[in-house]
Order: C-alpha cells, then structure tokens, then sequence
C-alpha cells in the first residue's frame, strides 16, 4: 500500500475518532496493567464492571471505598483465592489471577512494586505479553508502541496496510501485524492509531457482518469479502 494511501486511511480515521481515550478505566500503570490482564477473551465494558470491585470507583479514595486492592502489594494480601472471586465474571479468572499474583511477586521482586517503562522489562513478566506490554507503554507513559489485539490485526489485514510489506500478501500473526504496522504508520500515529483502529473494528469493521456499505474507508479497502452494494 502506497503511503499517500496510508496517511489518507489514518486522516479518515482520526475525523471519525479525534482524541481517541482508552476504554478500559485505570487510575495508573498498575491497575491498567492489571485492568489489560483482564480483558483478554472479555469485553472491556466487563472489565469495568469488574474493576470498581478492585480498585474503587475512579476518583474516589479508600476512605470512600473501603479497602482498595490497587497495588501489587495490596493484591497479594488479599490472596489468589480472593481475587478470583472478584474477577470470576471476566472468564479464565484462574489462569488470569495466577499471572496477575504472578505479576505482582515480579513487580515487587525486581522492580521495587513500580510498573517499567521498558517493553523488555515488562514482558518479562508472568502474563504480560508484548501485546499488553505495548499498551502500558502507549496508553500510560506515550511511549509509541503499536499494540495488536484481534481488531488492529483483522482490520490491518482487510485495509491492506499490511499487505507486502514483510513479504508476498499480508500478516499472520499479530506479532508480523505490529512488526509491519511500525513500518508503515508514522511514528507520531502509532499511539493514536491503534485506538482509531480498535474503535473502527467495533463500530463498523466487525468480524462478523461489517458494516461495509457505511464504512469511511470502503474506496481504500482491500478485503476481498467486502460488500460491493
């Protein structure tokens, strides 16, 4: 895909979602990482239902609250059992609170209870793939990083931004999606970016039925399976 074509597709993209705001609710890189976790196979509408129980209403105290589980230290206290209580809605809450107690022992261990700002710091933490990694960095401290979750990989694909770009045709996988994505999105788009293509892939882009007849980018489209009229 041309780079004219590219910059057209993310101008599109930010006239439909300007100043694209993370879904899920955080209040710092901890219940962020902790909140990403979470949502893996499970809506972030779920997540947020989940977290208040965690971490408290966002913008209310412990006062207010009571207990607040927001801290790798706090989260150990009250136990793996505990916390799979709280997150049960979630699905897999027991593979996820055994990585996020896995986590916690990790940030405490090696990097003083505070979450890095380096990708190969955090990945070396249990259940923190690069995927998640990549969000902390983009989302809390801008760092540009690309993050490719199933929308940003199935979206890349059908547009063609990926297409030819690691070789013949398109991405496999969402690690050669984010590795083709970073050479073709400008740098000063890639926080952003990823936002604006999550938001497309759930307003119109779905992986089932899309809205291809209602879609901004329809002209520079090249799913094969696209609606034609």
């Amino acid at each position: 895909m041309k780079q004219e074509k590219v910059l057209k597709i993310m101008e599109i993209l930010e006239r439909e979602f300007p100043d694209p705001v993370p879904a899920l609710d955080h209040k710092d890189a901890f219940t962020l990482l902790v909140a990403v976790i979470l949502s893996a196979q499970c809506t972030d509408v779920r997540v947020n239902m989940v977290t208040p129980n965690l971490f408290g209403k966002m913008g209310c105290n412990e006062g207010e609250m009571g207990v607040l589980y927001d801290s790798p230290e706090k989260i150990l206290e009250l136990g793996e059992e505990g916390l799979k209580k709280i997150i049960k809605s979630c699905g897999f809450y027991n593979a996820k609170a055994r990585n996020i107690m896995g986590m916690c022992h990790g940030l405490i261990e090696k990097y003083d209870g505070k979450v890095p700002d380096i990708l190969e710091e955090l990945v070396e933490l249990p259940g923190v793939g690069r995927k998640t990694a990549s969000v902390i960095l983009c989302q809390w401290f801008r760092i540009p990083a690309v993050p490719v979750d199933t929308h940003v990989h199935r979206i890349s694909n059908r547009l063609g931004l990926v297409n030819g770009v690691l070789g013949p045709g398109g991405t496999k996988t969402p690690e050669k999606t984010e590795m083709a994505l970073r050479e073709v999105l400008p740098r000063d788009k890639w926080i952003d970016g990823h936002l604006q293509i999550i938001f497309h892939g759930r307003k119109t882009c779905t992986a089932r039925r899309p809205k291809c007849m209602d879609c901004p980018l329809w002209e520079f489209c090249e799913w094969e399976g696209k609606s034609i009229g």
